[in-house]
C-alpha cells in the first residue's frame, strides 16, 4: 500500500539529500521568485531523474498557479507528486531555507546602505534578468503544447497573446487564466489534437 505521505517512489537517503540539495541550489538562484527556475525544475525532474512526466510537471505547476497563496507553492505541489508529503516537505525546505537566509540578510544591508551606487545598480539590474529567466520558464512550460498541429498553433497563439495582453493590457492574469481554459477545452471540443 501507497503511503500519503511517502509517495509511490521508495527513496534512499542519498535520494532525498540529492533532491534537498537541488532545491537549495536553485533556491539561490531564483531572481525573481522561484517560478524563474522552473525551467531547471523541470530537466531535473522530469528529464534527469524521470520522477514526473512532462504533463505531470506543468499539471503540477498550472495547478499550484491557479490556487491562492503564495507562488512559490508549485514547488510543494512537485515534490508531493514526486514522493508524498515528505516530498514536499524536502523539497520547500530546500526552496525556502537558503532564499529566506540569504534575503535577511540583503535586505538588513540594502536598508543601511539604500543610497550607495552599489544597491541602486544592484536593483536596476535585476529586472531584465528577471524578465528573462521568466521567458525561458515560459518556453520551457509551452514545448510539450506547441507542435505542427492545428492545436499547436492554437497553444502558440494564445500563450503569444497572453504575452502581448500583460504587457499592454491591465488584464487580470486570471481572466487570462480564465481564457486559456476556455480555449483548452474548445481545443479539446473541437478534436483539434
Amino acid at each position: 500500500m501507497v503511503e500519503w505521505w511517502a509517495g509511490s517512489l521508495n527513496f534512499s537517503a542519498a535520494q532525498w539529500w540529492d533532491m534537498f540539495l537541488h532545491f537549495t541550489t536553485l533556491s539561490l538562484l531564483a531572481v525573481g521568485g522561484a517560478i524563474t527556475t522552473a525551467g531547471d525544475m523541470q530537466r531535473y525532474l522530469v528529464q534527469e531523474r524521470g520522477w514526473l512526466n512532462a504533463e505531470q510537471f506543468n499539471a503540477s505547476v498550472a495547478i499550484a498557479q491557479a490556487a491562492p497563496g503564495p507562488n512559490v507553492l508549485f514547488v510543494a505541489v512537485l515534490g508531493f507528486n514526486v514522493a508524498g508529503l515528505l516530498g514536499a516537505v524536502v523539497a520547500m525546505a530546500g526552496v525556502m531555507l537558503p532564499s529566506s537566509l540569504l534575503t535577511l540578510g540583503a535586505s538588513r544591508y540594502a536598508l543601511r546602505h539604500r543610497d550607495s551606487r552599489f544597491v541602486k545598480a544592484f536593483n536596476q539590474g535585476l529586472a531584465p534578468l528577471t524578465v528573462g529567466l521568466l521567458v525561458s520558464v515560459g518556453v520551457v512550460v509551452l514545448q510539450p503544447y506547441v507542435s505542427p498541429t492545428p492545436a499547436g498553433a492554437v497553444y502558440a497563439a494564445l500563450a503569444l497573446a497572453t504575452v502581448v495582453l500583460m504587457l499592454r493590457t491591465k488584464a487580470s492574469p486570471m481572466q487570462l487564466i480564465a481564457a486559456g481554459a476556455l480555449v483548452g477545452v474548445l481545443t479539446s471540443a473541437l478534436e483539434l489534437n
